[in-house]
């Protein structure tokens, strides 16, 4: 089953998807594209994985790490699908990431890598934005680089992890207005989700909801105001968002 969170006559809705991909209300409405805003489909801690595809370490010119980096991100990033995400104006190299998203189903702490596969719930997409200007080092992720407002869609659902055969192997790819820009699959994770749950729950409790980004492939490119990303992950989801300029979005905030 799919699950997602909408916001529908400025109500926000747990709704699921029918088999033509249709967004279904808990009363059995089915509700049109267009007559509700996507949300990002679950509200927990977002952990994101830096470098965590061999390729793309290469392609950063950095070698593949020995444990993972992991950073936080705050829910002021994260946007649902179809929604803008604004480039700052005056940066010089602004690039997607497409990932593979996994969403904690039960509380999990100190869990084997034998176990970790019993605590994911589902899976979704994720596109982590990166401002290529502010990069300072191999562990990367400071404010300015990942954590603007917007920089972060995530959805458009949750698909539940049963219907996800085998999630180390799936492909992934990026879309800059129609053209294929990424291709990567899932089987080349420097460390695998096993291998990540049972790091972080080491570290900390993870809770239901909770998102473990885990990393993108080689493959990335400058994005622009006006251009349309998607990003899909096989079997997932595909997630549609669109760039604006800053300029743009500081005057949608005042309207």
């Amino acid at each position: 089953m799919k699950h997602a969170r909408i916001l529908f006559n400025k109500d926000i809705l747990n709704v699921t998807l029918n088999a033509e991909n249709q967004v279904v209300t808990e009363q059995g409405t089915v509700l049109e594209e267009g007559s509700f805003q996507w949300l990002p489909p679950c509200e927990g801690k977002a952990f994101i994985l830096a470098i965590n595809y061999a390729d793309h370490a290469a392609e950063l010119s950095f070698k593949a790490p020995e444990e993972p980096l992991v950073f936080l991100k705050n829910k002021n990033s994260l946007i649902g699908h179809n929604q803008n995400t604004y480039r700052p104006d005056n940066v010089d190299y602004m690039h997607y990431e497409c990932e593979l998203v996994v969403v904690i189903g039960k509380e999990a702490k100190n869990v084997s890598m034998d176990e970790a596969m019993d605590y994911v719930g589902g899976y979704t997409v994720g596109n982590d934005y990166a401002i290529r200007d502010y990069l300072e080092n191999y562990y990367r992720p400071n404010l300015r680089v990942k954590s603007r407002d917007t920089c972060t869609p995530i959805g458009p659902y949750i698909i539940d992890a049963a219907e996800v055969k085998d999630p180390h192997n799936l492909m992934l790819r990026t879309y800059i207005n129609g053209e294929l820009k990424q291709e990567g699959n899932t089987k080349d994770l420097v460390f695998n989700i096993p291998h990540l749950i049972a790091y972080l729950s080491d570290i900390m409790t993870l809770s239901p909801g909770d998102m473990i980004f885990t990393g993108t492939p080689e493959g990335l490119a400058d994005v622009k105001p006006g251009d349309e990303i998607i990003t899909e992950v096989e079997g997932v989801g595909v997630l549609k968002n669109t760039i604006i300029s800053e300029t743009d979005y500081l005057a949608n905030l005042a309207k």
